[in-house]
């Protein structure tokens, strides 16, 4: 298993191949929290199965030693009540979609086996990455986030069954487990296949919680 980052996306990243026939594999596409980078969540992601292409993802903008995906609207109150900035969040919702794009060319991944995995700004990208185009994505895993407001009310086609694992910490400060159960509730409702996981930490991924999006992933990823 190795890194590498040298081919030309849109976004910066790094991609680690699969220890199997790299070609017309699936891949999980990561997606960092608010001031974190590509880096962050590649020990999560080493815990995935070994034939899946991992294309971990930088956000678009600096922020104090790391990136975002977006500046935040706090219009409706504190940190606990806010949502993207509009105009940063659909220009980093497109270019995720054009690297994933260009990264299923790039490395001869299979297009109706892309997965999502994203913790906290990335978690909230992902869920609404996957209700812009539900058959673009074969399951995402959504850690520590909520469904934007901008997407709330998105029905589409195609959503109905698609695995979504919602991860929630009970002790979570900074996006508290209630907006986490809501987007799960919105996903249930709009048939999804939600799996949901509260864990007793705050804002960040335990033990438990690893093991739980693994056997997730490990359930789906393969055959999706």
């Amino acid at each position: 298993m190795s890194d590498t980052s040298e081919t030309d996306l849109p976004l910066e990243h790094v991609h680690v191949a699969p220890d199997t026939d790299p070609a017309n594999a699936p891949a999980v596409f990561v997606l960092h929290g608010r001031g974190a980078d590509e880096e962050d969540l590649l020990p999560v992601a080493r815990h995935l199965p070994d034939d899946l292409h991992v294309v971990s993802l930088r956000a678009p903008d600096p922020l104090q030693g790391g990136y975002t995906w977006y500046e935040l609207d706090l219009s409706a109150g504190g940190l606990e009540s806010s949502q993207p900035d509009a105009e940063d969040f659909r220009r980093s919702l497109d270019l995720v979609v054009e690297t994933v794009e260009a990264a299923v060319d790039a490395y001869d991944i299979d297009a109706d086996r892309v997965g999502l995995l994203g913790f906290s700004q990335g978690a909230i990208t992902s869920l609404s990455l996957l209700l812009e185009e539900p058959d673009r994505y074969a399951w995402a895993v959504a850690l520590h986030g909520y469904l934007a407001d901008s997407h709330a009310d998105l029905d589409p086609a195609g959503i109905e069954g698609k695995p979504v694992f919602v991860g929630a910490g009970a002790g979570d400060r900074v996006i508290p487990e209630s907006r986490s159960a809501a987007a799960a509730d919105r996903f249930e409702a709009l048939g999804a296949d939600v799996t949901r996981g509260s864990y007793p930490g705050g804002h960040g991924i335990g033990q438990q919680e690893l093991s739980d999006v693994v056997a997730f992933v490990e359930s789906r990823a393969g055959g999706a």
